[in-house]
């Protein structure tokens, strides 16, 4: 049985450890060639449960069942190495190194360390308004490895957001847009449009944003985009805002497609 994806390994292992239930972390070690995931990356195995995933496929079932047997046998470490290739089953070419260790204190506070600097390195995202959009976006962005973070000036919409790892801010939604740091991403979601022209007035001003999305309608991007150049704003800055989120080819306006599409667009903003 796997569990919640949104998760973290370090709290799902805290609890095992507490339970006196075994886990080993399966990590990465090395990855050569074309693989499905980077060295470093782990997953947690359990007699009956697995957290996070190396990648899928025969090799991560190999990883499982040999992390299994050092628990059942009571061995401390082991090597698991994988050609990725027709002998296997799969086509990619490359190959996996996994390197298989019984878990304890000492690897709950490495992955705690871990997922700490993991944490503090990913991308901000500043969503403002926590509406049916803005509620939705900071739900699907919750397994994502970027900070969300949503601003409201109404508690009651702010209370309603159910993301487990959004910030929540009870406040102005133009300050925070103008306290923003650079390299940060924005979805202008708010129910005011007269908010969302403040909000993207300033970041437009600032440029220094990794992406800058506003809902809305073609119609409604020619109108701010209008006014924007009557305030002087620079053409190559207004060429950057994302208006309507989510592109056009999708035609569907419910909340969570737009969240869904409007996500994706994040990630390759952020993609090296």
């Amino acid at each position: 049985m796997s569990l919640d994806p949104s998760e973290t390994l370090s709290a799902t292992l805290a609890t095992a450890l507490a339970a006196g239930t075994p886990a080993a972390l399966v990590t990465v070690s090395e990855a050569l060639g074309s693989t499905p995931r980077a060295a470093g990356t782990a997953m947690l195995v359990m007699p009956d449960r697995v957290a996070g995933t190396v990648g899928g496929g025969t090799y991560e079932w190999a990883g499982i069942a040999r992390a299994r047997e050092l628990l059942a046998a009571g061995e401390a470490e082991a090597t698991l190495r994988r050609p990725l290739g027709p002998e296997t089953g799969q086509c990619c070419g490359g190959h996996v190194t996994l390197a298989i260790r019984r878990a304890d204190a000492a690897t709950l506070a490495a992955l705690r360390a871990s997922e700490a600097e993991s944490a503090a390195r990913a991308p901000l995202v500043m969503i403002y308004g926590a509406g049916h959009v803005g509620r939705a976006l900071a739900l699907a962005l919750d397994p994502l490895p970027v900070r969300p973070r949503i601003i409201d000036d109404r508690p009651e919409e702010i209370a309603r957001v159910s993301s487990t790892r959004v910030a929540r801010v009870v406040g102005s939604a133009s300050a925070a847009a103008e306290a923003a740091p650079p390299g940060a991403a924005h979805v202008v979601v708010t129910h005011s449009h007269a908010l969302d022209s403040l909000i993207c007035a300033s970041l437009l001003e600032a440029n220094t944003f990794a992406y800058l999305g506003l809902i809305g309608s073609a119609t409604k991007r020619a109108t701010f985009l209008s006014a924007f150049r009557a305030m002087g704003l620079d053409e190559a800055a207004l060429a950057r805002l994302v208006c309507p989120i989510g592109g056009t080819r999708v035609r569907d306006k419910r909340p969570a497609v737009i969240a869904a599409l409007v996500a994706a667009e994040l990630i390759a903003a952020f993609a090296p």
